[in-house]
């Protein structure tokens, strides 16, 4: 009964509250506009953006206009010539500009939205490396402490078992605990330190100022439906195939229009035998078999583009209602534990317990480490209950 006890009090030593951090949020979020700015990926995407809607104004541009001279002359007296000059500019139906200007508009935006998209996840990356950060700071903490405890109480079998009052077993025990002590802080600092190098890659391997181990304040959503709209609302990638839909039913429109007939107007000078005559060139075009099929197949693309966004709306319902789920599953976790440790004080008594005789070094470990397993736990629920609303908010990077 008195080990239970004791073990029920040492667990609630861990008074972890989540979200009494300071100001974890801020100091994530300064990172995060740090990445916006000097991630070159990111400048690379908005290079193309522009490149591309560039390109697409080109193809709204008159065709070059056109020069030809002929200089004819007869055979048998070649004094008497005739020469042809012919200066001339081809160009659509005029109604087919505004069209394909309006598309162009659309176009545009679809390669906004895709910048954002590629932004999100890129910004998206950085947070849950943050995130991960302050675990192992978090976790560095519980393996400096377990550390420390296992070189006190190495320290102090030492002394017992050259007086005689300790035996060579448990004195093994310990040094395997001190041994894994300490893989365990050198692995955690290794850990930490290649997340901290993928920080500052992110941006643009410039210096990257953060040093929190407390989490953002990110309040569990009661209100699954208002939480429902406001991310159904911010979704970029359902943003871009809204935008994808339009520019797919206006490019419908577009090669309808390709059906008008096309212009030719120009200048045309005549000399025969030193008489000139002068005039205009009209011309017109009629696609009869350059734009065969073109609108059945702008058709089906449109209604390509319309079932991806119906499959895009439900995945995204179907992905936020299950990291709501997961959420909720792990705040009540992270609740129960905390239930649990409020009540305790701390390890000190667990190695008072042993230093004193009422336990031995076998029930001593068992103990310990139950206690180490629940906190840590504990920091691995926090961690993942923050990725899980990282990811749900993720429209708000």
């Amino acid at each position: 009964m008195y080990k239970k006890t004791l073990l029920l009090a040492l667990t609630g030593m861990l008074s972890f509250s989540y979200g009494r951090g300071n100001d974890g949020g801020g100091n994530i979020d300064r990172v995060l506009r740090s990445i916006e700015a000097n991630n070159k990926e990111l400048r690379a995407k908005a290079q193309w953006t522009a490149a591309q809607k560039l390109e697409d104004r080109t193809e709204n541009n008159l065709a070059d206009p056109s020069l030809s001279y002929a200089h004819l002359w007869k055979s048998k007296d070649k004094s008497e010539t005739i020469g042809e000059l012919v200066v001339s500019q081809s160009f659509d139906f005029p109604s087919l500009y505004a069209t394909r200007r309006q598309l162009n508009r659309l176009k545009a935006g679809v390669y906004d939205n895709r910048a954002l998209l590629f932004r999100e996840e890129l910004l998206l990356q950085a947070k849950e490396t943050c995130l991960d950060i302050i675990l192992l700071r978090r976790q560095k903490k519980l393996l400096d402490e377990r550390l420390r405890n296992a070189e006190e109480l190495s320290e102090m079998y030492a002394r017992r078992l050259e007086a005689g009052d300790a035996n060579i077993l448990e004195m093994n025990k310990i040094k395997l605990e001190l041994l894994n002590a300490r893989t365990e802080v050198s692995m955690n600092k290794a850990a930490l330190n290649n997340l901290l190098q993928k920080l500052t890659a992110l941006n643009a391997n410039l210096p990257v100022d953060f040093d929190d181990d407390r989490y953002p304040d990110v309040a569990f959503p009661a209100d699954y439906q208002a939480l429902k709209a406001e991310v159904m609302a911010s979704d970029h990638t359902l943003a871009a195939f809204e935008k994808e839909s339009l520019t797919a039913h206006k490019q419908v429109t577009v090669n309808r229009s390709q059906w008008l007939p096309k212009f030719e107007l120009g200048y045309r000078r005549n000399t025969e035998s030193g008489t000139p005559f002068n005039g205009l060139v009209v011309g017109f075009s009629f696609p009869l078999f350059e734009n065969r099929h073109k609108v059945k197949a702008a058709k089906a693309q449109a209604l390509d583009i319309d079932l991806q966004k119906e499959n895009a709306t439900l995945q995204a319902e179907a992905e936020l209602m299950r990291l709501y789920r997961e959420a909720e599953t792990l705040y009540r976790s992270m609740q129960e534990y905390q239930n649990t440790f409020e009540s305790g004080r701390n390890l000190d008594l667990l190695k008072q317990a042993v230093t004193g005789g009422q336990i031995n070094m076998i029930e001593y470990f068992v103990e310990v480490s139950v206690i180490y397993q629940s906190r840590q736990n504990l920091l691995q629920l926090e961690n993942q209950y923050q990725k899980a609303m990282a990811r749900i908010y993720k429209g708000r990077l």
